[in-house]
């Protein structure tokens, strides 16, 4: 083959790359080497970022009201995470396509990184069950692109933007094998129950083998070390089936309306008598609250 014809296969795989830069597209040489994200974390020992910064934070704004714009009327949903290297045929595929379809079956929207894999997996489950399959993107070095599931997607730059979707959308979690990307996103809802930054939503790992050998070493070292504490592991809950694995998240949520409900309550009835005791009148329910 002549050097001129490996240029020009070489200018045709140019041609076919493609990159996603929040809501721009680009092919070819056009793809910057780097992404948002590596350039807002980089070290310099310029000054230019003084400069630069302010303007960033408008676009991390935007983000966000992007975000909270297309997903504010989105109803119950559940936020499933996992691999992105799974293909059709495998099990962790299956058991993702099959735990969406109970999903939407329950009354839930289902949430994912709009990529391949296990993502690709729950947004067809939930497309196919006739539900409402969301897929929240990310800017990588690797274009991965949005899978053709996904029936309402938001592509995201920077991944605490994206995170902050996951989590303040999701009445839950349902965890299936993964790697690292996978294990940030658990943490990270641990994490913030775990702090009371969020409310003690459920959070079902799918799959004994992978994930119980993690658990282990949650109950066998950093609980006897005293890194956490008891209640952490009550956090977590293990299955290898996904009907059980819906009907966890069910009873999860339902709970946890459930405690909220008497919170309010109790906190009302508080109230109440405390207005009494200062010889005030009680409030009237409002139309809302009287059915």
């Amino acid at each position: 083959m002549s050097n001129r014809e490996d240029g020009m296969i070489q200018d045709d795989r140019e041609r076919d790359r493609e990159h996603r830069k929040g809501p721009v597209q680009l092919r070819g040489r056009l793809i910057p080497e780097t992404t948002t994200d590596e350039r807002l974390l980089s070290e310099s020992d310029a000054t230019e970022w003084v400069h630069s910064d302010p303007w960033r934070v408008l676009r991390i704004q935007a983000e966000f009201v992007e975000g909270f714009g297309a997903l504010a009327e989105l109803g119950p949903a559940i936020s499933v995470f996992g691999s992105a290297r799974f293909k059709p045929g495998d099990r962790e595929y299956e058991l993702a396509e099959r735990v969406a379809a109970g999903l939407v079956g329950a009354g839930f929207a289902v949430i994912t990184g709009g990529g391949p894999g296990v993502m690709e997996a729950a947004n067809k489950g939930a497309n196919e069950a006739g539900g409402t399959s969301v897929g929240l993107g990310i800017e990588l070095p690797f274009e991965q692109g949005m899978n053709r599931w996904v029936e309402l997607g938001v592509n995201f730059r920077y991944f605490f933007a994206r995170k902050t979707m996951f989590v303040k959308y999701a009445n839950g979690f349902v965890v299936l094998p993964g790697g690292f990307g996978t294990l940030d996103e658990l943490f990270e809802a641990l994490t913030l129950v775990q702090t009371r930054k969020a409310r003690q939503f459920p959070v079902v790992l799918l799959g004994v083998d992978y994930w119980s050998g993690l658990l282990g070493w949650l109950r066998d070292v950093a609980l006897t070390r005293g890194a956490i504490s008891p209640p952490d592991l009550d956090l977590l809950e293990l299955t290898d089936d996904p009907d059980e694995a819906v009907r966890l998240v069910v009873d999860g949520v339902r709970d946890l309306h459930a405690s909220e409900a008497a919170a309010r309550a109790e906190a009302e009835a508080a109230h109440v008598a405390a207005m009494a005791s200062q010889g005030q009148p009680a409030p009237q329910p409002t139309a809302s609250e009287s059915w």
